[in-house]
């Protein structure tokens, strides 16, 4: 099997995603083109040109089984500069939608990036999302926005494009499954231990970044202060030069509660901080999947996450919170529990795992090539 995968943006969790997908297939022949991820609205619209009239042009028209192609792919022009793939069967990955991003007053309003994303999926042989609630808002966006054309709207697409998707999410490393996994399996070793009392431990991982939430990370520190919760916070991302100045309010006024803080130098020193953590605490304003969570829970952290966007496909109720006011509540019982010695509640993520998804990956890749 000659397996192409497209990866034009490939970003942390894009990255993540096609290392694993192709360790877990091992005995398939697969070449992968990569872009790096930077300068967006080039890239997205651009990748088609860099590819099929750059260096990799030759690598494209070569015989392919199967090509499987991020949702960043421009994957209507790149069949049209390169012919010889127009009927390759191809699955698209959508890690993300231009649909439910949320919008700054300052962005530029372009209804490309969207349009994009529908002649994408309308080109797509088999359509896979990691989380239904990407799905159902890219399906719901695409109606709004073909709602607003004067005329020669084609009926059907949305249509189409549902009917030929499926919910397949980012798997977890096994290692992150196995407390005995050496470092290189993902996971550090020795484990540390986890505080059984004292200040609750909150860790926060996301980029240091509008759309992660620091306003409201922000207001449930301020209501954790007004209670009198003792914790301790885990600040941890990369940050970048014009991150939103929450992140410096936050390090100014909450430094007594801070341990570490910043982007950690490899993964080794960030997973010992989730395993000694007792809370994993969201803030994202959206999150399509939200993996940083999902390893969190698998080393052992209670999650504590908004109730909105892709959490509650993944995470139970009493774990989501609605406001930030039900944050803190839910925060402060946590830290009442600690100290009274209770177990606090936990998600089991083994069934997200590469040990279990990777034959579904399989049996999907093959309803598409007819059981080859």
């Amino acid at each position: 099997m000659r397996a192409l995968l497209l990866s034009p943006y490939d970003a942390g969790s894009h990255k993540r995603w096609r290392r694993g997908l192709v360790a877990a297939l091992p005995e398939w022949h697969w070449t992968v083109l990569t872009l790096p991820p930077r300068y967006f609205s080039w890239r997205v619209r651009g990748n088609s040109l860099s590819w099929g009239r750059g260096e990799q042009a030759g690598i494209l028209r070569q015989r392919w089984d199967l090509i499987v192609a991020t949702s960043m792919t421009d994957l209507s022009a790149l069949r049209g500069l390169v012919p010889e793939i127009a009927s390759v069967p191809t699955v698209v990955y959508f890690h993300e939608n231009q649909f439910a991003y949320p919008r700054t007053r300052d962005a530029f309003q372009s209804v490309e990036p969207q349009l994009l994303n529908i002649y994408t999926a309308l080109c797509g042989d088999l359509l896979l999302f990691n989380s239904d609630f990407n799905r159902r808002s890219l399906l719901d966006g695409a109606r709004q926005l073909l709602k607003r054309f004067p005329d020669q709207v084609p009926a059907g697409i949305c249509e189409e494009v549902a009917g030929k998707s499926r919910v397949l999410p980012v798997p977890l490393e096994p290692g992150l499954f196995t407390l005995s996994a050496p470092a290189s399996a993902c996971l550090p070793s020795p484990v540390p231990a986890r505080p059984e009392s004292g200040p609750l431990v909150i860790s926060w991982a996301a980029r240091w970044e509008y759309d992660k939430g620091p306003d409201r990370l922000l207001q449930i520190l301020e209501g954790l202060e007004s209670r009198g919760i003792d914790y301790r916070l885990n600040l941890l991302g990369e940050s970048f030069r014009k991150s939103p100045s929450e992140f410096e309010v936050i390090r100014q006024r909450f430094a007594p509660r801070l341990a570490a803080v910043g982007y950690q130098s490899s993964a080794d020193a960030y997973y010992r901080l989730l395993q000694g953590s007792h809370v994993f605490l969201s803030t994202a304003h959206h999150e399509f999947q939200g993996l940083a969570a999902m390893e969190a829970c698998a080393l052992g952290c209670s999650p504590v996450v908004p109730d909105e966007q892709a959490y509650p496909d993944y995470y139970p109720p009493q774990c989501r919170y609605g406001s930030v006011e039900a944050a803190v509540t839910l925060i402060a019982g946590l830290a009442e529990s600690l100290q009274a010695g209770e177990p606090l509640p936990v998600v089991n993520m083994e069934g997200l795992s590469w040990a279990r998804l990777a034959v579904e990956y399989r049996q999907a890749f093959d309803s598409l090539l007819g059981g080859e």
